[in-house]
């Protein structure tokens, strides 16, 4: 196997990174979706879509105390899934790396799988979220079809090129000893 430099080599151990670097981009996609959307630009939170009484799901106006508070609590609600989403990835990455990991966190095999997870967290979420249960949109208004649109080919655009990321890393052996 080639070396690059001083560093050992690094063998194949099919999909070592992929499970702990999908979950980890779920959870940090959702971070982000939640932090950015529902926060600070305060576009939606998880209830606020007009369309809810086709799953029969109520709708909270969060315009009113009593509907921000509703939502609040559903918003955290979805941060406390995404941080277990974030643990879980951690975890598992812990629990399969065991020598090296400096070289995992700067490997390109993890960070594509990261964000071909948050790709994932876009696609699911916008399909599930969006269009089928509609509980709540991007950006609600006139223009909303648009902005769902665009949240999920922002999720493919990253499924796509997380993987091409991973791809053009070097495979990365967990169980590798160090110096070996």
């Amino acid at each position: 196997m080639a070396k690059r430099g001083n560093a050992r080599p690094l063998t194949a151990v099919p999909n070592s990174l992929q499970l702990p670097g999908l979950i980890l981009g779920v959870g940090l996609g959702g971070f982000v979706d939640g932090i950015l959307l529902h926060q600070l630009l305060q576009w939606h939170h998880m209830l606020t879509s007009t369309n809810h009484d086709r799953i029969g799901v109520k709708y909270y106006n969060p315009h009113t105390v009593s509907g921000l508070e509703m939502n609040t609590v559903w918003d955290g609600i979805f941060h406390a899934v995404c941080w277990i989403a974030v643990l879980l990835g951690l975890a598992i990455l812990y629990s399969r790396v065991t020598h090296d990991r400096r070289a995992v966190w700067t490997s390109r095999a993890l960070w594509g799988w990261i964000v071909a997870g948050w790709g994932l967290f876009n696609l699911v979420e916008g399909i599930l979220d969006h269009q089928i249960l509609g509980i709540h949109h991007v950006h609600g208004g006139p223009h909303q079809a648009w902005w769902d649109t665009g949240f999920l080919v922002l999720g493919g655009l990253f499924l796509i090129g997380g993987h091409f990321i991973q791809r053009g890393g070097r495979p990365f052996d967990p169980t590798a000893a160090r110096g070996a």
